[in-house]
């Protein structure tokens, strides 16, 4: 924990931090603040990604966590999470869960106007396929 955080007063935690974050949003990019409210089992979006960076909190359950170039995770209330948006392609954001209702909040970083999300086209998925990270 860094010093500036050293003397927060109680009840207040800083739970993550992301280093240079001002270099990963887009000039003149809005904030969104974004809740993604999840069904029992519920499978999420189909792959997509996003037009900017997103800095997120898992806020109840579990999601299933999957960005292209890293393993799949579960995040579990109480963890934080980062995408960086652009070409990445988020695989997953499932609900982990299969009798509970899971949660994330996230701010998004993105031109005015562009979609929270844009889905991949099943010919770019197979032509992405060498940079998906799969579990052992």
């Amino acid at each position: 924990m860094s010093a500036e955080h050293t003397h927060l007063p109680p009840g207040v935690e800083v739970i993550t931090t992301l280093p240079e974050a001002t270099s990963r949003i887009p000039a003149g990019a809005e904030a969104r603040t974004i809740r993604v409210t999840l069904s029992p089992g519920d499978p999420g979006a189909p792959p997509h990604r996003h037009p900017g960076p997103l800095f997120g909190y898992v806020t109840q359950g579990e999601i299933l966590f999957e960005l292209e170039g890293q393993p799949p995770r579960v995040l579990k209330a109480g963890d934080a999470l980062f995408e960086p948006g652009g070409d990445v392609i988020h695989y997953q954001g499932a609900n982990n869960l299969p009798d509970a209702q899971s949660q994330l909040v996230v701010t998004m970083f993105a031109p005015p106007g562009t979609p929270v999300l844009t889905v991949v086209s099943a010919e770019e998925l197979a032509a992405r396929r060498h940079l998906r990270v799969t579990q052992p």
